[in-house]
């Protein structure tokens, strides 16, 4: 597991020690950074499930402004620690030990330009994340959300779904306000026809 591109290209990223924890792919994340790579510098950026850490640290790698990272488990807190550490890219990140639904309950609307929910597959956790996403209204009005779910996952949202793409087991939906934001950046047609 490694940082593919930008100021931290090629770190190695540790792994949460145990099974609990399921890292995305380094093939994954790199198809999911070729489709948004126009949306990452400068990005206000929110990894709610943060696991490792490594979609938010690729993100601010590669240019997005700050990023926020939620994890509750204590010992996947610790690697985020240690993996922000060894990506130095501390100064533009924030880390919360907390539930999901309780960061998510303080946060300002309108406040992420880019969100990454990568929760345990199964259960509603995704679809409970979803919807208090669409209740406090945080997402910006450009805003995208990037989903990570296995195949077989159903989940109910309000929000657009702009493409999805399966990876083996994997699928990936890329989701914005079903208002579109005011400049079109991201109309289905514009997207990178290989995600």
């Amino acid at each position: 597991m490694r940082v593919v591109s930008g100021s931290a290209r090629g770190c190695r990223l540790q792994p949460v020690p145990g099974m609990n924890t399921r890292p995305t792919t380094d093939r994954v994340k790199e198809n999911i950074f070729n489709l948004i790579q126009e949306h990452v510098r400068g990005a206000r950026v929110l990894d709610l499930f943060a696991g490792t850490g490594q979609l938010g640290i690729e993100a601010l790698s590669r240019g997005a402004q700050h990023c926020d990272f939620v994890e509750s488990g204590r010992a996947a807190y610790d690697i985020v620690c240690k993996n922000v550490q060894a990506a130095r890219v501390q100064e533009r990140a924030s880390l919360h030990k907390k539930d999901a639904g309780d960061f998510l309950s303080h946060v300002s609307a309108g406040q992420f330009d880019l969100i990454f929910l990568d929760p345990p597959y199964g259960g509603k956790i995704l679809e409970n994340a979803l919807m208090q996403i669409e209740r406090f209204d945080i997402l910006s009005a450009n805003g995208i959300i990037i989903c990570e779910s296995a195949i077989e996952d159903r989940f109910a949202h309000a929000f657009e779904t702009v493409r999805e793409r399966r990876y083996g087991a994997t699928l990936i939906t890329v989701l914005r306000r079903r208002d579109g934001g005011t400049d079109g950046q991201y109309e289905d047609s514009d997207l990178p026809g290989q995600f």
